[in-house]
């Protein structure tokens, strides 16, 4: 059985990704409690909390880079909890990470054409000629035209904007395939005009795609996520829609203390 066939989605109403009592412990410190996650198909689903809360842990124990104490990940309903990153990325779970991660002193083009290479099988083939990667060059500016930047197809990576440069990291995780791609504060650093077009670009990528994010920015997450989990010292504190969590005195008082709780509280009353 290949992949491909392993990681067919089962059915449209079957969350993508699952986890069941989730448990990450460092030397006695449960840095993730017990979390349990659905994401459905089809969603932008943010995970946000206050720092520490353990939103890195967990996504760190989604895509892999670090093994669940306790608990199950189901990835189209199959058991991936002890896979390796690079299996459940060939079964199309990919992730892009808080520090823009693109070869700064190639071209914007050359830095898709290096993700498209896996599929020719030639990743390892160092003594090949360049141009034999010159059929992957039809592909790869379909997906800069994806993300906007065919015109910026010769440009060297090191002298794009920061935007730009997390617009192309983007276009290098759709190289991939993904069925899930998760995100990983794809907002951080950011002036407001390069936010609006990373928002706009997570809206468009998500055609047919599921996206899982952890952010910071409250404005991205209430402009274009369907479903939020908040998570409060390692475990789950509320879930819902943006109305529905922010409206939520408990999660109001672990982002601003009992005060604002209290303030949020007497607001909905």
């Amino acid at each position: 059985m290949t992949d491909k066939t392993a990681a067919a989605a089962p059915d449209d109403d079957t969350p993508i990704l699952e986890t069941t009592g989730l448990v990450k412990e460092f030397r006695g410190f449960v840095a993730v409690d017990g979390v349990n996650l659905k994401i459905r198909r089809g969603h932008i689903h943010a995970l946000i909390g206050p720092n520490g809360a353990g939103k890195t842990t967990c996504f760190n124990l989604l895509t892999k880079f670090l093994q669940p104490t306790r608990g199950t990940i189901r990835f189209n309903g199959r058991d991936i909890t002890r896979e390796s990153p690079q299996r459940i990325a060939r079964l199309g779970l990919v992730r892009s990470f808080q520090i823009s991660a693109v070869f700064p002193h190639l071209t914007v083009l050359e830095n898709v054409r290096i993700a498209l290479q896996r599929g020719l099988g030639t990743t390892f083939h160092f003594w090949k000629s360049e141009r034999s990667l010159d059929c992957l060059n039809e592909r790869a500016m379909a997906l800069l035209a994806e993300v906007g930047l065919e015109d910026h197809a010769r440009m060297v990576a090191v002298e794009m904007p920061y935007g730009r440069k997390r617009a192309l990291e983007v276009a290098t995780t759709l190289a991939l395939d993904p069925q899930l791609m998760l995100l990983d504060e794809p907002t951080q650093g950011m002036g407001h005009e390069d936010v609006d077009r990373v928002m706009q670009l997570i809206k468009k990528v998500s055609a047919n795609r599921t996206i899982l994010m952890v952010e910071h920015n409250m404005k991205v997450v209430s402009g274009i996520c369907d479903a939020i989990t908040v998570l409060a010292r390692g475990a789950v504190l509320a879930e819902g829609d943006y109305a529905t969590v922010s409206a939520n005195p408990v999660v109001v008082e672990a982002y601003m203390g009992s005060e604002a709780a209290a303030c949020a509280e007497g607001a909905v009353q």
